[in-house]
């Protein structure tokens, strides 16, 4: 499944299942006045309905709308690439929307569930750093096979503002993105090892750990009415796997 966001590189991202789906939608929305930043603010609208569906105790209709955000999520970088024009700004506020989105998705379940406050804060961490694993090497794979730069492993210096964006707003949001994520990045680079040449184990098994595949397993057990697992899946499985990622990049 790999596409134009990793250039040349043949590393297969298979949380990607659903951008030919949002290629298709961006295509439709090029001409159009619809601007990337929108569709991000929409998929964060998506996320606030979904945590709300799961207040109402409607568990598979909310997870239904975490399986589509993810394709939404995927067609703002989608139209950013086909317009030609991606975005520091962009960049970061789709960060900032996908957190806001999860903290509410999570604590979401959380009350369903009927977690701790401590419990519900440890699975939004560690899905914030399964999330951070799985940027970390696909950005590598980026840089490798020459896809989109708009991303990079280190933002603590603030980039230089494209020419249809201004740069007091990606200062704003830079600032924010270095506060509330940066340590993250630095956490798991100082983690992970140099990996192989092409980064082809670790970008696969890392995309294990991405939302596109995790929102169809999030689904699958709200299908069998086994969404009680998600603290196992969250920290037993994907913590397991987050591990083998990590010492499999040092050998």
């Amino acid at each position: 499944m790999a596409s134009g966001k990793y250039g040349n590189s043949r590393a297969i991202d298979v949380s990607d299942w659903g951008r030919p789906i949002a290629r298709f939608f961006a295509n439709r929305l090029k001409n159009t006045p619809v601007s990337v930043i929108m569709v991000t603010n929409f998929h964060l609208l998506a996320s606030i309905f979904c945590a709300w569906l799961i207040l109402q105790e409607m568990i598979l209709e909310g997870c239904i709308i975490l399986v589509i955000k993810g394709v939404i999520d995927a067609v703002d970088g989608e139209l950013a690439r086909i317009r030609k024009t991606p975005s520091h700004v962009g960049r970061y506020w789709d960060t900032v929307a996908d957190t806001i989105g999860l903290i509410l998705v999570m604590c979401a379940f959380g009350h369903f569930l009927d977690w701790s406050y401590m419990l519900t804060g440890g699975l939004i961490f560690a899905i914030l750093f399964q999330y951070s694993l799985f940027n970390h090497f696909s950005i590598r794979a980026r840089m490798i096979g020459a896809g989109d730069t708009t991303s990079r492993i280190d933002e603590k210096i603030c980039p230089v503002a494209q020419p249809w964006e201004k740069q007091k707003h990606v200062n704003f949001f830079h600032k924010i993105y270095v506060i509330g994520f940066s340590w993250q990045d630095q956490i798991i680079d100082a983690l992970a090892g140099k990996g192989s040449e092409s980064l082809s184990f670790e970008l696969t098994m890392s995309s294990l750990l991405g939302y596109g595949f995790q929102s169809i397993l999030i689904l699958i057990l709200a299908f069998n009415s086994n969404i009680e697992l998600l603290p196992e899946l969250i920290l037993g499985a994907n913590g397991g796997l987050m591990v083998l990622v990590i010492i499999r990049s040092h050998f």
